[in-house]
């Protein structure tokens, strides 16, 4: 329960269902909830949170504290080696990571640096003896690292990285250099002070005996970066510190350069490609795009992780904005004494209870990504359909909850007005610290056009399998479906049906199945619509495939944005699936309706231009959500309570009761002045005329005008 454990001013009538909090809680922490429930005990820990007012090196050095605190006292191992303390559980280990962004944002992302990124490289990219050797170290922080992949010139296209690893078989060494300042590792957490090695990313440069030098592409090393006694940087290593962030000043984000940096050949981890003494260089993967591909899929835990703590940040803020709008009022609406509560408003109920139903629908998508990313990373389901199926995945589900968290943290700031400024309340602490999830782990933007790409190869599989008269066959059929469902006649017989039968038109747009057929259509007719727009590409010269490809990359952006909407309502439903209390059932409809048809209101342009929904119909959409917020209102405080986060996780003075306390002595104090008689009269009770005669007569003489109660005082 949240720190206001008070229901909602009105209560649902008798024959409505009502909400099992506590089975709702067990059904929202899933399959990880013991882990989660542990590390919420973390999260609560004062020891572990954030102090708002301190100054950067003062974060700083609080944060580093409480990493080592955690890996001295926390199980936040669960992900490596049993042999090495840790558990070899990949699902549990992120679920319990994605809780720390309730305790601090900066902490959970330097715990996502040290472990998830700098000891899940050496993890995945290296071999035993790297985990012998270097791991410890790493898992315990005595050698907090850096991620070093990201440069000035190069974030998203990491392929193109500057930094050259240059191997010399005379010392079999190789030599770590930057050769311009765009090539400079940038923003890394933990390089602007900390971090005392890396996994650097470089281009992997050798030559065979008697053969030129051969770039092989973007490999991972072992770099050692400062002297640990002193904190000074390693002969031939400098950097600068990033200085003051719009967020996540916990950290301490830095710059990298490297001038000829020797390290030994035995520092490249080489899982994927290795080295010999002779500067041979071998991999079990041919293909040097797979073998990229492939090198970074085993470090897509940071997008999964990010997906989680951002839904997380999603169910802080609604707890926050719910509990507010549920306790603090405003205007007297249709009573003569009593304000309402805000989230009596229905525009209040709009700009809040989406977000609640996407946050929900994200909860459950959510699941779907750490079953999936434990599968493969457990080796119970790892093949290489199924990592490609991990990675579109949680380039999906990335994108769409961080960018919801973004919405819903300032939308409920706005939706707390003034109180949702103050610094005590969090929400924009958290909104500062959250505004890098969009843009760092992959950008949204690139990752959503990596799940366009991945959604056109399968549509060109599926092609590859037909013979030419069956693609004919296939391109006709989508001209006559385009056609008929653009025809005045399909509209006109959908409209005769929507005429005169609002009731039934909604019962058709509440139906899963034609909710479900309406999101699958738009999302395949995009694929089939973009693909056909860029199948010249295929012949086309280089530079002209590329122009036809920008032309249409809003397109494919908005093709991944329909895909993981998708994604989001078929994890909802199947949510649904899984809880037994019927009243709890009939609310998580609802709420799942809310959400599948905000994303079809969202889009009734495309629906009505390519001839889904009629007009009529269409209208329908939004008087069919009007009824849900309606349905679902009275139910808002339980389905925040249903996150199962207290007090202590919330800490924002506003949902901790004191409005109610404010609201609740304020109105008693007006009946006690009401009942006792003292109430002065409203000067618009009291015709203008009496105002002015009885200004100039004696107090005994306005006294028996002035005793006459408010409401028998005539308008």
């Amino acid at each position: 329960m949240t720190a206001s454990t008070a229901r909602p001013a009105h209560a649902t009538p008798g024959h409505e269902p009502t909400v099992d909090v506590d089975a709702l809680t067990a059904a929202m922490l899933g399959p990880y909830a013991e882990l989660r429930r542990g590390a919420r005990a973390v999260a609560g820990d004062p020891r572990f949170q954030r102090i708002e007012g301190l100054t950067v090196a003062e974060h700083r050095a609080r944060v580093l504290e409480q990493l080592r605190t955690l890996a001295r006292e926390g199980e936040v191992l669960r992900a490596f080696p049993t042999a090495l303390g840790g558990r070899d559980d990949h699902g549990g280990s992120v679920s319990r990571f994605a809780e720390l962004v309730v305790a601090d944002p900066s902490l959970q992302i330097k715990a996502g640096v040290q472990w998830g990124l700098f000891a899940s490289a050496i993890m995945h990219l290296g071999t035993e003896a790297h985990h012998e050797n270097l791991l410890p170290d790493a898992m315990s922080v005595d050698v907090p690292g850096a991620f070093a992949m990201t440069e000035t010139g190069h974030g998203s296209d990491v392929a193109s990285i500057g930094t050259t690893a240059t191997y010399d078989p005379a010392t079999e060494e190789f030599v770590i250099h930057t050769p311009f300042r765009a090539a400079w590792k940038d923003y890394l957490g933990n390089a602007a002070l900390h971090g005392t090695a890396s996994v650097l990313f470089a281009q992997l440069i050798t030559a065979a005996p008697g053969g030129p030098a051969v770039n092989h592409g973007v490999h991972a090393f072992y770099v050692p970066l400062r002297d640990p006694a002193t904190g000074e940087f390693l002969p031939g290593i400098g950097g600068e510190d990033d200085g003051l962030k719009g967020g996540l000043n916990g950290i301490d984000n830095g710059r990298l350069h490297f001038d000829h940096v020797r390290v030994p050949r035995t520092n490249l981890l080489n899982r994927y490609g290795d080295v010999a003494p002779d500067g041979t260089y071998s991999s079990p993967i041919s293909s040097p795009g797979r073998r990229f591909f492939t090198m970074l899929g085993t470090l897509v835990q940071g997008r999964v992780s990010l997906d989680g703590a951002a839904v997380n940040a999603c169910k802080l803020a609604l707890i926050i904005a719910v509990t507010y709008g549920n306790e603090r009022r405003q205007f007297t609406g249709g009573s003569d004494t009593d304000e309402m509560v805000l989230l009596d408003y229905g525009e209040h109920q709009r700009r809040l209870l989406p977000l609640l139903a996407e946050t929900y629908a994200s909860t459950f998508a959510h699941e779907e990504l750490l079953k999936a990313f434990d599968g493969v990373f457990s080796g119970k389901n790892d093949t290489e359909e199924t990592r490609q199926d991990l990675e579109t995945l949680a380039a999906s589900l990335k994108p769409t909850s961080t960018w919801l968290a973004l919405r819903t943290l300032q939308t409920s700031r706005e939706a707390c007005g003034g109180a949702g400024f103050l610094t005590e309340n969090r929400l924009t602490s958290l909104y500062a610290d959250l505004d890098v999830f969009a843009t760092f782990e992959g950008d949204n933007t690139v990752l959503l056009q990596l799940v366009a790409k991945r959604l056109l190869t399968d549509y060109g599989r599926e092609f590859a399998k037909i013979d030419a008269g069956g693609v004919a066959r296939y391109v006709a059929g989508q001209a006559a479906s385009a056609a008929l469902h653009r025809t005045p006649l399909l509209r006109a017989v959908q409209t005769v049906a929507d005429v005169g039968d609002a009731r039934r038109s909604a019962g058709q747009l509440r139906d899963a199945e034609t909710q479900h057929a309406l999101l699958v259509d738009r999302v395949e007719t995009m694929v089939a619509e973009v693909a056909q727009a860029l199948r010249p590409a295929t012949k086309a010269p280089r530079a002209q495939a590329a122009d036809l490809f920008n032309e249409h990359q809003h397109d494919l952006i908005e093709l991944a944005r329909a895909h993981a909407e998708l994604v989001q309502w078929e994890a909802f439903t199947a949510g649904i699936a899984r809880v037994d209390d019927p009243g709890t059932q009939k609310v998580l409809t609802w709420l799942r309706d809310l959400f599948g048809l905000s994303v079809i209101e969202r889009n009734l342009a495309w629906y009505l231009i390519h001839g889904r929904l009629s007009a009529g119909r269409a209208r329908t959409v939004t008087s069919y959500l009007d009824r849900l917020l309606r349905r679902l209102r009275p139910h808002a405080q339980d389905l925040v309570d249903a996150f199962g986060y207290g007090p202590e996780h919330v800490r924002a003075t506003i949902a901790s009761g004191a409005e109610r306390a404010r609201q609740d002595e304020a109105r008693a104090y007006y009946r006690a002045q009401r009942a006792s008689g003292d109430a002065p009269v409203s000067e618009k009770q009291v015709p203008s005329g009496k105002i002015a005669r009885s200004s100039a007569r004696p107090a005994a003489a306005r006294s028996a005008v002035d005793e006459v109660p408010a409401e028998a005082t005539p308008a």
